[in-house]
């Protein structure tokens, strides 16, 4: 017998999270993300000038998604996020931000 839970209830135990688990990278809320992004390129701004660039891309593929109405495009976002977390040193608010949009966007 396994404990592994493969759905919300498992067994007469009632192991599980009853339904109450949500995943939503699939939907983030779009201007938490673009307002995180503006943080970022502004951290970015003060402390990597020469990052500066990965975060507009990263602006720009939030604004476009909110101008067509498509989801984020996730490749280009999470290279420039790991070109960020690359050279950015532990401690910064470069790195904070960069890793609280990775969480946010499930990446």
């Amino acid at each position: 017998m396994s404990t592994y839970n493969f759905g919300n209830v498992s067994g007469p135990a009632q192991f599980g999270d009853n339904g109450r688990m949500q995943i939503n990278h699939y939907a983030p809320d779009l201007d938490a993300l673009m307002g995180l992004a503006d943080r970022l390129t502004e951290a970015l701004r003060a402390e990597y000038p020469g990052l500066v660039s990965r975060g507009e891309v990263i602006q720009g593929a939030l604004e476009e998604s909110a101008e067509d109405g498509l989801p984020p495009n996730r490749g280009r976002i999470r290279s420039a996020l790991e070109t960020i977390s690359i050279g950015a040193a532990a401690g910064t608010a470069s790195l904070t931000f960069t890793q609280q949009l990775l969480h946010a966007m499930g990446l």
